[in-house]
């Protein structure tokens, strides 16, 4: 009896780690298919959010907002939540052009699907996963949804 509860509870786990969105993810630059910046997605109240925390490329980038706000520390994801390997219902943000899209997440092995749409058209990314950041701030982040007019 030992052996199929632990046996269960070890493909939940495993089954979990396979759709786990959390933690620091680097984004590709679809132009030059170089990396761009590294963004944590973190849970706040059982839905998802996605924070840039890192610009490895220009570390002044300002969102095309009002007030031209940093993107560093900007929320560009708000509002998931998970239905089954899919998370689901939220927005993304794309600072370069100041456009919200709908935002649908999933775990492809190890990289995260990212899908940006309006209605059913839209576009995928991959991300990957990032082990090497280490965060400076150690408390638990809450949404910071930017200003959008």
């Amino acid at each position: 009896m030992k052996k199929l509860l632990f046996a269960f509870l070890l493909i939940t786990n495993i089954a979990k780690a396979n759709t786990d969105i959390t933690g620091y993810w680097t984004t590709i630059d679809d132009e030059t298919k170089t990396a761009k910046s590294i963004v944590q997605i973190y849970e706040y109240q059982g839905k998802y959010f996605g924070r840039v925390v890192d610009l490895l490329k220009n570390k002044q980038a300002t969102a095309k907002l009002p007030n031209n706000p940093p993107v560093m520390g900007m929320d560009i994801i708000w509002d998931l939540e998970q239905k089954g390997n899919q998370y689901i219902g939220g927005e993304i943000l794309d600072p370069t052009k100041g456009k919200v899209y709908g935002c649908e997440i999933w775990r492809d092995k190890e990289n995260l699907i990212v899908r940006g749409k309006i209605a059913f058209l839209g576009r995928n990314q991959i991300w990957l996963p990032n082990k090497d950041f280490k965060s400076t701030n150690k408390e638990p982040l809450t949404p910071n949804k930017p200003k959008l007019k």
